[in-house]
């Protein structure tokens, strides 16, 4: 077994016992990267190959920290984090050249515990997007069968993970974009309880909905890294006060008898495919062989929540990127001969195309005239689809249901139709609407497609511990995957 083969708890405990040193974590990581790099497209930034094996020689020369629990861990970001000298773009040509002055708390928090940060992974455009197909550096390329997606807006992240370039990788899910990247790549994705990590220095696409968290090959590994990024931060004003538990020490293997698991009716109807819903109903089975109860549940608005979603991100995210108007910091055009044309070509060209449909829409819905029509009327829906979970995490312990409809999609099948792709998020939008915690989870390989498949679970607000509970003993009934060599 190569040491990128390994899972970041196996590694941590041979940090500690001194069988291997960060040196060697590091330059493995590289290895790794220059192997599969060409072929994936997952870094946008990647840092300058002797800076990191200094700062591995460093750590080495210090010695191992028990104090730090990332201690020369590599970890990689996705490029939506501010991080001090390193190039932020969101994936896109409006920010090529931005550096940041400053690190997004997330990534002071990860470098306070040690952890290495190899560079910064690739994105949909500003997160805007299912498939990181958008980004304007190149698609990102699925490791499992690079002619698919790996998911979006964090496929960077996730397909880092899953070609084992790096142990874990921070993401961020304003509607999905954990979740849905994990369940194409076989990874573990988090997305925590909207407030219970930081979003100061998340360069903000829907501000009620972003939220960042891990994406790693095991449940033991997310843990781990939520422990060191979840917490109150005084710089952010939706930034939860509610004490974190030590996620990792609370796992352990228990029985699931008596434990019931919701199963939204509403989520196994047309369109979701055979193999995915195949897959799920299997694990439904060994769940009701190991005492499990499995109760039907309903959500009876879903059908109205793709529609709240975009028209609430989108509006969120016309106000967020006014900002970058060429004035201050990035791309300006230069062939501008007033300030309103520095505006309007600045925008034009240093935006993509699905973030100028979304910025557009956005503007529409908040628009005179049409403000009550659409935006109010729709953030009254999503305390309506809020209500729904309470009513059905009422009847049951945990929710579980699909991640994504299909598995990974064909690279470009559905770019050039805005609203499929935006129904591949169908089963994962409602909780960024409502705020609550899920995690996506691998149960196996399709026999069809071989590809992974995924299960998601959600529980009630900061419960994110009792999801790691019952997510590791699943894990452990279901088929390890073997991530792939690309």
């Amino acid at each position: 077994m190569e040491l990128t083969d390994k899972t970041l708890i196996e590694i941590k405990d041979s940090l500690a016992k001194k069988e291997i040193s960060v040196l060697e974590l590091v330059t493995a990581c590289l290895k790794k990267i220059e192997q599969t790099e060409k072929k994936i497209n997952a870094f946008i930034t990647l840092r300058n190959e002797e800076e990191l094996l200094e700062q591995a020689k460093q750590l080495d020369s210090e010695g191992y920290n028990p104090q730090k629990s990332l201690w020369g861990i590599p970890i990689g970001i996705k490029d939506v984090f501010t991080t001090k000298g390193i190039k932020t773009t969101c994936g896109s040509k409006i920010l090529e050249n931005f550096v940041p002055v400053y690190d997004a708390e997330v990534v002071t928090r990860l470098k306070e515990a040690g952890a290495i940060i190899l560079g910064k992974q690739n994105m949909d455009e500003f997160a805007m997007g299912s498939s990181t197909e958008n980004s304007a550096f190149g698609p990102t390329k699925n490791p499992w069968d690079i002619s698919r997606v790996p998911g979006g807006s964090s496929g960077g992240s996730a397909a880092s993970v899953a070609a084992k370039q790096c142990f874990a990788a921070i993401g961020t899910d304003t509607g999905g974009s954990i979740r849905q990247p994990a369940c194409f790549c076989g990874l573990v994705g988090v997305k925590p309880t909207y407030g219970r990590v930081s979003r100061y220095g998340l360069i903000a696409y829907g501000s009620s909905f972003d939220q960042a968290g891990p994406l790693t090959k095991t449940i033991k590994d997310a843990a781990l890294i939520l422990n060191v990024i979840a917490g109150h931060d005084p710089k952010d004003s939706t930034s939860l006060r509610a004490p974190v538990p030590d996620y990792l020490a609370q796992i352990k293997h228990t029985s699931l008898k008596g434990v019931s698991f919701g199963i939204p009716k509403e989520y196994f109807q047309k369109g979701l495919d055979q193999e995915v819903e195949n897959s799920i109903l299997k694990l439904i089975d060994i769940l009701k062989q190991e005492g499990a109860e499995i109760k039907e549940i309903s959500l009876p608005h879903t059908e109205y929540a793709i529609a709240t979603y975009y028209i609430l991100v989108m509006a969120e995210a016309s106000s967020n990127l006014a900002r970058f108007d060429g004035v201050r910091y990035g791309f300006r055009a230069k062939q501008a001969n007033n300030l309103k044309e520095m505006y309007e070509l600045s925008r034009t060209y240093g935006f993509g195309d699905e973030v100028q449909r979304r910025i557009m829409l956005g503007t529409y819905v908040l628009s005179a005239g049409y403000y009550d029509a659409y935006y109010k009327k729709a953030a009254q829906v999503r305390r309506i689809l809020r209500k729904d979970f309470d009513m059905a995490l009422q009847k049951c312990d945990y929710i579980l249901a699909p991640v994504s409809p299909t598995p990974a999609f064909k690279l470009g099948e559905h770019s050039h139709d805005p609203l499929k792709m935006y129904l591949t998020d169908i089963y994962t939008i409602s909780l960024n609407l409502v705020g609550l915690p899920g995690i996506s989870l691998p149960i196996g390989l399709g026999k069809r497609t071989n590809l992974p498949m995924s299960i998601q679970l959600i529980g009630p607000w900061l419960t994110e511990e009792k999801l790691f509970q019952v997510a590791f003993n699943i894990e452990h009934m279901v088929d390890s995957l073997s991530y792939p060599n690309v």
